[in-house]
């Protein structure tokens, strides 16, 4: 148990080392949707100046009018790519690291409940979605052991775009 919370602890820092020289893209995928083409039900853009800024997927769009909720499905098959343009186009920020979790993750790293938590939050409790996310984050603290296991199985992936 010593040694996954090293490795934790250590992927933590390297992202935060990471982060601090670059705008950070987070995107939430609901894959219960589809495996190969999920929707972008949440996003975040993250940079030391900043902070946080949830962004609401439908309404980032590229010059076209697509929105970021649908960048899977491009025939071109370059989801990141779309979403990097849609992020410059709608908040003419330039992301270079984009963080992409799913429901899998999302459920190992915050626990079962945290989608049921944002829809409360949102729909029954009335608040925006960022704000419902915001706060259904800070009721869940990260799990870090399940942070590697996402890595590894790549319900949770962090690339440069």
């Amino acid at each position: 148990m010593k040694t996954w919370g090293k490795v934790a602890i250590g992927i933590i820092v390297i992202l935060m080392v990471l982060s601090l020289f670059t705008n950070v893209l987070f995107l939430a995928l609901d894959t219960s949707e589809s495996q190969e083409e999920p929707g972008a039900d949440m996003a975040a853009l993250w940079s030391v100046q900043g902070g946080f800024r949830w962004i609401y997927p439908g309404s980032t769009t590229d010059a076209s009018g697509n929105t970021l909720h649908n960048i899977y499905l491009f025939e071109d098959h370059n989801p990141m790519a779309h979403a990097k343009e849609m992020i410059e186009h709608t908040y003419n920020i330039h992301p270079t690291l984009c963080v992409t979790i799913n429901n899998e993750a999302s459920n190992r790293i915050f626990g079962d409940n945290l989608i049921n938590n944002i829809r409360e939050e949102n729909w029954g409790e009335g608040n925006d979605r960022g704000d419902a996310v915001g706060m259904s984050l800070s009721s869940s603290p990260p799990n870090p052991i399940g942070i590697i296991i996402s890595l590894f199985t790549g319900d949770l992936r962090i690339f440069p775009i």
